[in-house]
């Protein structure tokens, strides 16, 4: 599908949508000042079932052509010889994660990524050093993320189990999912985008996704999203569509744009599923939220594990 906007034109709606100074020119919280007490309150007393849906994929410990650089699990101690160890048999593990990629779920802290040598805020991309970030690090989420969800489930509107790599997303898909689902995405909400990018690779398996494509928004989402004053923003896949169509300085300008210039969380590879399937037997697209990110001073990400309550 052709873009809608030029290059130039992207790279004005940065400028445009821009929240630097907007909570204080030393602010690293970004769209997360959005988030209120009131509105956690308010979220909570959308839960009248107890039913949990976690929104993570399993940690991906097996290589595919998704998923370079797997998770490293290895047993420390095992049990068949647990006898052994005195005075308390125990066994024990041993996992590393390098987070960012197409594989496991995780949240991108600010620093994640840089535009014109610039993170959040106007934070230069050298606060990111060899050991870690001075700036925008994961641990501004240290106390979690609470508050309303919502989802806008894609191919629920377009009448199809997912959307083909490569689909752009336009605002008036947001608007007609909103409309289907009887919801509308407002200041403070964490926004959830799904493509059915898994229904797809569990049904034609695993493809890369940086060779062959992966839908997402457009570059025209970019004003909608600043206008709803979202807090997070989370897909299925990595939010922007693969190609963008856009030169190599715009290749993800959905990632350029909300990371840096809007200071909006990315919540990658979320699974999505099983939320659409409770969502649609709840009759409602809206849920609480939660979100513990864990507290790794100077991280540009961390693997998550998001929860809805309904």
């Amino acid at each position: 599908m052709a873009n809608r906007l030029s290059e130039n034109e992207v790279i004005g709606i940065f400028e445009k949508v821009s929240n630097w100074g907007r909570w204080g020119k030393e602010d690293q919280r970004g769209a997360l000042n959005f988030i209120t007490d009131k509105q956690r309150a308010a979220a909570a007393k959308l839960v009248q079932t107890g039913v949990i849906v976690s929104l993570a994929q399993p940690l991906a410990t097996i290589p595919g052509p998704d998923n370079p650089t797997p998770v490293t699990h290895l047993v420390a101690q095992s049990g068949h010889d647990a006898h052994d160890v005195l005075p308390l048999p125990y066994s024990a593990d041993y996992f590393a994660i390098a987070p960012h990629g197409l594989a496991n779920t995780h949240l991108d802290a600010l620093c994640h990524v840089f535009w014109e040598g610039k993170m959040y805020n106007g934070f230069a991309a050298s606060e990111v050093g060899s050991h870690g970030a001075r700036k925008c690090a994961i641990d501004v989420a240290a106390d979690g993320i609470i508050t309303r969800g919502v989802l806008l489930d894609i191919p629920k509107i377009k009448k199809t189990k997912w959307l083909d790599p490569g689909t752009h997303i336009f605002p008036e898909d947001l608007e007609a999912a909103e409309e289907d689902h009887g919801v509308k995405v407002d200041e403070g909400d964490v926004l959830l985008i799904r493509t059915g990018r898994l229904a797809r690779r569990n049904s034609k398996g695993h493809w890369d996704a940086m060779h062959d494509g992966l839908a997402g928004l457009d570059a025209a989402c970019l004003p909608w999203l600043h206008e709803r004053k979202i807090a997070v923003l989370g897909c299925d896949g990595v939010s922007d569509v693969i190609p963008s169509g856009y030169g190599k300085n715009l290749a993800m300008p959905i990632h350029s744009c909300v990371l840096v210039k809007m200071g909006l969380h990315l919540i990658d590879n979320a699974d999505l599923d099983a939320l659409s399937a409770a969502c649609l037997e709840h009759n409602r697209y809206a849920f609480q939220f939660v979100m513990a990110p864990l507290i790794l001073r100077r991280g540009t990400a961390s693997p998550v594990n998001p929860l809805a309550l309904f």
